[in-house]
């Protein structure tokens, strides 16, 4: 008990041991003091807020403080790194992160700082961001230069400045003929941010004949927003390039407070996160073996460029001295009944997984229309299947977000895929991240917006926020692995031993790559060069055998698609509409189950197609038969 009192009395005094010279600067603790050979300063609160936030002010320290001040007030710090001359370059971004780990490291501020750009700090400000997004909660450019042919180049409207100019080529490596297709520009560097959802505020004047606004915030406006990200621009009327900021920042204190400790909130406080039993073990694999494989199935939310890579990122900057193996397995419109029957083909096949994320809740609702017994059958299918696989894996399941799931939890009620999820992963005791519940909150209150988020799939902001509830999970979960068994199955139909059945097995059908140019309807890349087993109203039907509780069939359903029969152990023909809602214009992937409840052994599948009397169809095409031992 004193070794950790006096480890505390440590880390306090560490903390207030602020380095370097000490002033005064509007009634707050100021110490200057250099990081290489760079001057630098930090203005210290009274008291640090929570999770101890900061803003990082780039050039004209001191000019217009007005936010500076109110920030320090609710907690703040404020930090300045003198990189001037250098027109943001790669040798002011060098020096802005050695800045970075110096204070983030001897003061414990917050891993995501505020950033704050007047005039040319703009260049720096974006291009550190650019290279240092995951370090980055929010950004405020005043008038900010973001392209330096504009200024201090002086190529268009702007006046320019050519001695600023010649130091501004020098400092960038460039001469007059390279700088006209330059694309180390913050206007060209707008991707990351956007990726990792970093929302932005430009305040401007619109009369501003130095930094002219059509050739810097409204580039930056037009391309941050066709690229999904968070962008406001305060245009005031009949302004210049001064004065800077507003004689009332509340509404730059607002912008840069509420996402600061909004992300602060995220990573501390979520009550959207459920550790139960935690991902210790794949952790204590990547920390000691210093290798891992990390699998990700779901579907088009997945499959996007959304939240997984985020997620990747993530483990590897926790995780930094690990080899990491990334399995993408997401497949759009796929269910997790389709998900349980490709996941050893599509996973597991690809070597020992230590850790799994899940998202199906959404697809299970409106691509599927499950019922709960589907939704568990196929959930749970996945988990045992993974589990036996590896009994050392961990499983993390989220719940993502569409408008049918919005308004039922808006109303106090669990949507229904949800709700049966949560049956097996409560069940199980697996860690998920309830992001829908966090979502709704955040538009209950009116924190976020539907728009802001992206909708359905989300934008890169909506993607940042999955991965920061994530991160709070990895971040909660520590010391050693907590007891965990294979119990007995929710739904004894489950599909904990789903596989697939390759069509070669069947008797009957043809077997080839359609010809899709000559089909209505459209068909995925990623379908287009895989064999088919194609039936129409004209073929015979065909058989399958196959072993064990259940057969259905993984399929394209497109405007053919027409009406599959089938008779099991030569019992009576039974009819299933393989036409999905989304196969007007697409051949539609998707599983349909013939049936789950036969006693285990030997059985035999007939098959046949007629005509769909509603849309005319004739015919059928199979991917892969499925089957559960």
């Amino acid at each position: 008990m004193q070794r950790c009192f006096f480890l505390l009395i440590l880390l306090v005094t560490s903390l207030s041991a602020y380095e370097g010279e000490k002033s005064q600067w509007h009634d707050f603790d100021r110490y200057d003091f250099q990081v290489g050979e760079r001057k630098c300063l930090l203005v210290v609160p009274r008291e640090a807020a929570p999770g101890r936030p900061w803003v990082w002010r780039a050039r004209f320290f001191g000019h217009e403080p007005q936010a500076d001040v109110v920030l320090l007030g609710r907690g703040y710090h404020v930090a300045y790194c003198d990189v001037g001359a250098l027109f943001g370059n790669t040798e002011a971004v060098t020096h802005w992160d050695a800045f970075y780990a110096h204070v983030v490291g001897k003061y414990d501020l917050a891993r995501k700082v505020a950033l704050e750009g007047m005039s040319r700090g703009g260049l720096i400000i974006y291009n550190w961001a650019a290279k240092n997004p995951d370090k980055v909660a929010c950004l405020y450019g005043d008038a900010p230069v973001c392209d330096i042919r504009s200024w201090p180049g002086g190529k268009w409207k702007g006046k320019g400045s050519p001695g600023d100019w010649t130091k501004a080529m020098a400092a960038h490596g460039l001469n007059e003929q390279s700088a006209v297709a330059y694309k180390g520009n913050p206007i060209d560097q707008l991707a990351p941010l956007a990726k990792a959802g970093i929302p932005l505020l430009h305040v401007v004047g619109e009369a501003d004949g130095v930094v002219p606004v059509e050739e810097n915030s409204d580039i930056i406006e037009k391309r941050y927003g066709e690229l999904g990200g968070s962008i406001k621009v305060i245009r005031k009327p009949g302004v210049g390039h001064h004065p800077h900021a507003f004689e009332d920042p509340k509404l730059i204190v607002d912008f840069i407070h509420e996402n600061t400790i909004e992300v602060l909130s995220v990573e501390v406080t979520s009550p959207h996160v459920f550790e139960r039993l935690g991902v210790a073990r794949s952790a204590a694999k990547f920390r000691n073996e210093k290798a891992g494989h990390v699998a990700f199935i779901g579907g088009s939310i997945t499959e996007m460029d959304g939240y997984r890579p985020m997620v990747c990122d993530l483990l590897k900057e926790r995780f930094p001295d690990t080899a990491f193996t990334f399995t993408a397995a997401g497949i759009s419109s796929t269910c997790s009944t389709t998900g349980a029957f490709r996941l050893g083909e599509d996973v597991l096949s690809k070597g020992k997984v230590d850790l799994l994320f899940v998202e199906f809740a959404v697809n299970d609702d409106q691509d599927a229309a499950h019922a709960e017994r589907d939704c568990i059958r196929g959930l749970e299918g996945i988990v045992r299947q993974a589990y036996r696989s590896n009994p050392d894996m961990d499983i993390v399941v989220t719940y993502f977000i569409n408008p049918p799931i919005l308004e039922a939890l808006q109303a106090g009620k669990q949507p229904l895929s949800i709700a049966a999820h949560d049956r097996v992963t409560e069940y199980y005791q697996i860690p998920t991240i309830h992001l829908a519940g966090e979502i709704a909150d955040r538009i209950g209150d009116k924190r976020l917006t539907w728009k802001q988020f992206g909708g359905t799939h989300p934008a890169p902001y909506g993607n940042r926020l999955c991965a920061d509830l994530i991160e709070q999970l990895l971040a909660a979960t520590g010391g050693k692995p907590k007891p965990r068994s294979l119990p007995q199955a929710l739904d004894s139909a489950s599909y904990g031993r789903g596989h697939f059945i390759d069509v070669t097995t069947a008797k009957g059908g043809a077997i080839g790559v359609p010809d899709w140019k000559s089909l209505p309807g459209s068909c995925r890349t990623r379908f287009q060069e895989v064999p088919l087993l194609s039936l129409t109203v004209s073929d015979d039907s065909l058989t399958l055998a196959f072993s064990g509780k259940a057969v259905g069939a993984y399929i394209l359903a497109g405007p053919d698609a027409g009406v599959a029969q089938f008779s099991i152990d030569g019992g009576e023909w039974q009819s299933v509409t393989i036409y999905h809602r989304h196969s007007k214009g697409l051949h539609y992937p998707r599983t349909v189950m013939f049936t789950a409840d036969l006693s285990p052994g030997d059985h035999e599948l007939k098959l046949r197609v007629t005509e769909n009397p509603k849309h005319g169809g004739k015919a059928m095409r199979v991917l892969q038969f499925v089957g559960n031992h």
